[in-house]
């Protein structure tokens, strides 16, 4: 299982939010690179980027952070947030990362992710799919989607994506632990790449992930920040 340290970005600062709230903001660096550099000597495997201000605006305002990192460390990195747009997609990659992260605008048109699955391959397109009570939330989980996490699931693997991402809102940020009942449930529903994100509150819940054996890989954002747990924890 990946380890994947999170870099949550907002006017190129580095921040978390709790259950995706703007204003429940803990800004922790003005540096992106040096956390990067941090996370990967720690042992990350894969870097996940967010870009909260596209998450919520739809405009990509932090690509030169986004360079920078791609270009600091020797592990590759994924960009998400705000991802709805073909010129986006091609940004993000130009900018220098592995895989890009669609999210709302895979809800809106499965046609747009096979789409982009054919022009830019599977491996580089993820959608994440972020839900609570097994109800997809959109535009930076202001508004519900209306549709089941699951049926989401089986449409975006239909359409070729490689990977999804599941984010549990109710736990993001909040260090509860993750939500595995759901996760459970969505690894008996697809058979592409699954990362689970949101609730890692210490290394012992990684450890329980890391037993699911298909499980691809977790995030791990706001227990890392806060010196909850460290990635050597679970790397030894």
């Amino acid at each position: 299982m990946l380890l994947l340290p999170a870099i949550d970005l907002m006017d190129g600062q580095v921040v978390r939010l709790k259950q995706g709230k703007a204003e429940q903001k803990t800004v922790y660096s003005d540096d992106p690179v040096a956390f990067a550099r941090k996370w990967e000597k720690e042992g990350g495997d894969f870097l996940h980027i967010v870009d909260l201000d596209a998450a919520f605006t739809g405009e990509q305002r932090n690509l030169d952070s986004v360079r920078k990192i791609a270009a600091a460390i020797g592990i590759p990195c994924e960009l998400g947030g705000g991802i709805r747009s073909e010129r986006a997609i091609a940004d993000a990659l130009n900018a220098g990362v592995a895989r890009v992260v669609i999210g709302t605008r895979a809800i809106e048109s499965p046609t747009f992710v096979s789409d982009m699955v054919a022009k830019f391959g599977s491996d580089r397109i993820a959608v994440g799919i972020d839900a609570k009570n097994g109800i997809v939330a959109v535009k930076g989980w202001t508004e519900s989607a209306g549709v089941k996490a699951l049926t989401l699931a089986r449409n975006v693997q239909k359409a070729g994506a490689g990977t999804i991402i599941y984010t549990d809102i109710a736990t993001d940020g909040m260090l509860t632990g993750p939500n595995f009942a759901e996760l459970e449930k969505l690894m008996a529903t697809v058979d592409c790449q699954v990362i689970a994100s949101g609730g890692v509150s210490k290394a012992d819940d990684v450890r329980r992930l890391a037993e699911m054996h298909d499980l691809y890989g977790v995030i791990i954002g706001k227990a890392l920040y806060d010196g909850a747990m460290t990635l050597a924890e679970v790397r030894s």
